[in-house]
């Protein structure tokens, strides 16, 4: 049933930041990177490649909190590193998951990661349940980690693996996202994906030279060009239709928090699927009125990951 969020403290944004693309940097600029003290291993998947987990694993405690990150981040982010620390502080194991190619080195096969890949997902979680039998999950995911969490929750229904799931700054209709990219101001942010992306593909070509080129400005071209044929969808729009979380919010079956701000520069709160949010018994979200793309500048300090840690709490 729902869990009653009456008693969460409400989001106060100081005074400066004004709007979401504030929000947005200046946490990024000035978040928190120094990681704690993690123990970084591989696991193998089924498709004979590899992903990079970093975990802290406390003995006694009886859960453990998996962590996704959000297009080409990984767990050396400030959201990552910072939620890490204070889930650790309150006793929790944290595993943090590095996409394919996000970690220390590019991954093996020809593909990389994107907004709906959830076979990874399940490899990540079933190896947690098979090392730590007696430990419960939790699942933490921010932007395209946070998408692709709802559409594995949506897709596994009632069998998830995970007890109970937060999901930061979503992309419901990532065709909406990736168009509000293209335009005005939001070019920094896409500049700054579509940088480290053509660097990993450039990378990749050396190994696979029959993968395709890309020669466009935007993040739209890129999951057209790259992205779609690369990890079989037609194009774009069927990649973004595909996988979209919209489309996976009814079949929730496990208590799950939307965290969203109407600011969200990146991903537009009028995406989110409102109606079918309030449908779902299992489903609970907070909109605040500032913030901004996972950076929620709160004064005090440490509202976002208070809320996420208090929720997983009540729940597992």
């Amino acid at each position: 049933m729902k869990t009653n969020l009456r008693h969460v403290p409400r989001f106060h944004s100081p005074f400066w930041c004004y709007n979401g693309h504030l929000h947005t940097i200046a946490r990024s600029l000035c978040g928190d990177t120094s990681q704690p003290e993690i123990n970084r291993i591989e696991i193998t998947t089924p498709d004979n490649d590899f992903l990079e987990l970093d975990q802290y694993i406390n003995p006694y405690s009886d859960s453990i909190i998996v962590l996704f990150h959000g297009l080409e981040g990984s767990t050396e982010r400030y959201y990552m590193v910072e939620l890490m620390k204070v889930l650790i502080r309150k006793g929790h194991s944290i595993i943090g998951v590095n996409f394919r190619g996000c970690g220390s080195r590019l991954n093996k096969q020809p593909r990389f990661y994107h907004s709906g890949e959830t076979n990874d997902y399940q490899t990540v979680l079933e190896w947690a349940q098979n090392q730590y039998p007696n430990k419960k999950l939790g699942a933490v995911g921010f932007s395209l980690g946070g998408n692709a969490l709802v559409k594995y929750l949506g897709e596994t229904g009632k069998d998830s693996l995970v007890q109970t799931a937060v999901a930061v700054s979503v992309p419901y209709d990532l065709r909406l996202g990736s168009i509000m990219l293209s335009k005005g101001f939001h070019r920094i942010y896409e500049f700054r994906f579509l940088r480290t992306l053509s660097k990993k593909l450039e990378a990749k070509r050396k190994h696979y030279p029959d993968l395709p080129t890309f020669n466009g400005s935007t993040l739209y071209e890129f999951d057209n060009q790259i992205t779609a044929p690369i990890h079989g969808f037609e194009n774009a729009d069927d990649y973004y239709e595909t996988c979209s979380a919209r489309r996976f919010v009814n079949n929730i079956s496990v208590d799950t928090l939307l965290i969203h701000s109407k600011e969200d520069p990146l991903c537009p709160a009028k995406a989110m699927p409102l109606d079918r949010l309030n449908n779902n018994p299992y489903t609970d979200y907070i909109i605040t009125k500032k913030g901004g793309h996972v950076g929620f500048w709160s004064k005090p300090q440490g509202w976002l990951n208070y809320v996420i840690e208090n929720y997983l709490s009540s729940n597992l």
